[in-house]
C-alpha cells in the first residue's frame, strides 16, 4: 500500500493511500521524498552540513574544492579527440602539433578559473603543459605541450587537465 502524507498550508496534514507500495512526503502537493522498493529519492535537497558521523564540514567546501571539469586524452590523435575519460568536457580538438582546445559542456561564468595539468609521452622528454597565448573563455580553454629542451610543440600521449573555480 502506498501512503502519501501532505503538509498543506490550507488543509493541514492530509494522508491518502493506494496499493502501489510507495511512500511520499509532500509539502503543499509537491513531493519532497519518495520511498519505494528501489530506495529513497529526494528531488532537490538543500544541504548545509555534510557529516560521516565523526567529521563534518560546510557543504560549500566540497562544492568549491571539487574540479568543475577535467579531461584525460591522447594528444597524438588528430582532429576531434575522444577523451579516455572526462567530466563536463564536450570536446577536445587538436588545432596543430601540440596545441589543443578543450570545450566545456557547462561553461564557467567567466574566465576566472584555474587550470592544472600534466602531459607525458614515453618517447619525448621533458614536456611542459601550458596555456596558449589565446585568452581563455568561460566556454573553452587552449593548451599547448612543449618539449622545452627543443623549444618545440609536441604531441603528448597522456594529457590530463583539471579546472577549478
Amino acid at each position: 500500500m502506498a501512503v502519501t502524507i501532505n503538509a498543506s498550508t490550507s488543509t493541514g496534514l492530509v494522508q491518502s493511500a493506494d496499493t502501489s507500495g510507495i511512500i511520499e512526503l509532500q509539502n503543499n502537493g509537491t513531493t519532497k521524498l519518495t520511498v519505494n522498493s528501489s530506495g529513497a529519492t529526494i528531488p532537490t535537497a538543500i544541504v548545509t552540513t555534510l557529516s560521516d558521523g565523526t567529521n563534518s564540514t560546510s557543504a560549500t567546501n566540497p562544492i568549491r574544492g571539487s574540479a568543475k571539469a577535467w579531461v584525460n586524452f591522447d594528444g597524438t590523435l588528430s582532429g576531434t579527440i575522444t577523451p579516455r575519460a572526462s567530466y563536463n568536457v564536450t570536446s577536445v580538438t587538436k588545432n596543430s602539433t601540440g596545441k589543443y582546445t578543450i570545450v566545456f559542456t557547462t561553461a564557467f561564468a567567466d574566465a576566472n578559473y584555474c587550470a592544472s595539468g600534466y602531459a607525458d609521452s614515453p618517447t619525448i622528454q621533458p614536456i611542459f603543459l601550458g596555456v596558449q597565448a589565446v585568452p581563455s573563455t568561460g566556454s573553452s580553454f587552449q593548451i599547448g605541450c612543449i618539449n622545452y629542451t627543443a623549444s618545440a610543440f609536441v604531441d603528448a600521449t597522456f594529457i590530463c587537465v583539471s579546472f577549478f573555480r
